[in-house]
């Protein structure tokens, strides 16, 4: 997976935005993020010993999916990628293993609030930390399917960038565990 820090330049949100400065993976660990690259069964039957492997390494009991494309979502598609690209944080880790398509997560580095853009694309497995701040968009293809992995019944509670959300102990509790790197 590759990454790198955002360039904050305004113009649309599914383009790559690439600084040229490259994140390599010592700083992902710091903020939380944990990649895997697991390759795509061929053919693709519905079986995932890989990714079963890893969910019963981690707990993860649910799996569902998600097909983010204009047929997928129909007429919600142009409010479900605005609602994605908002800054927000979970009370959960969010687990995405990406099968079809490619797109964008960009995470929030702490202390510096720069934006880290990951790269996902088939095969990538991405465990975004609870309590870290993270947004989504597709790229210009304009398509992903992902298989998400939930320890319980996912909750989808979205929590906006605010003075109220630093107090929530999810992300206290974040903040504590990246200090400790």
């Amino acid at each position: 997976m590759r990454a790198y820090y955002y360039d904050d330049i305004p113009g649309d949100q599914r383009l790559p935005h690439d600084s040229g400065i490259p994140v390599d993976a010592t700083i992902l660990g710091v903020v939380g993020l944990r990649h895997t690259f697991v390759p795509i069964p061929v053919p693709m039957m519905g079986e995932y010993p890989t990714i079963d492997d890893i969910c019963r390494e981690r707990g993860y009991v649910i799996r569902d999916w998600i097909d983010v494309t204009k047929e997928g979502l129909g007429d919600i598609y142009e409010a479900k990628i605005a609602s994605f690209f908002k800054e927000h944080m979970h009370e959960e880790e969010e687990i995405r293993y990406v099968v079809e398509g490619s797109g964008f997560f960009d995470v929030r580095e702490h202390p510096t609030d720069k934006w880290i853009r990951c790269v996902v694309e088939p095969g990538d497995l991405l465990v975004v930390p609870s309590g870290i701040y993270h947004r989504f968009t597709l790229d210009s293809k304009d398509k992903i399917k992902a298989m998400m992995l939930f320890k319980e019944d996912p909750k989808f509670t979205y929590f906006p960038r605010s003075d109220a959300a630093e107090k929530e102990p999810f992300r206290v509790d974040y903040l504590k565990q990246i200090a400790v790197q």
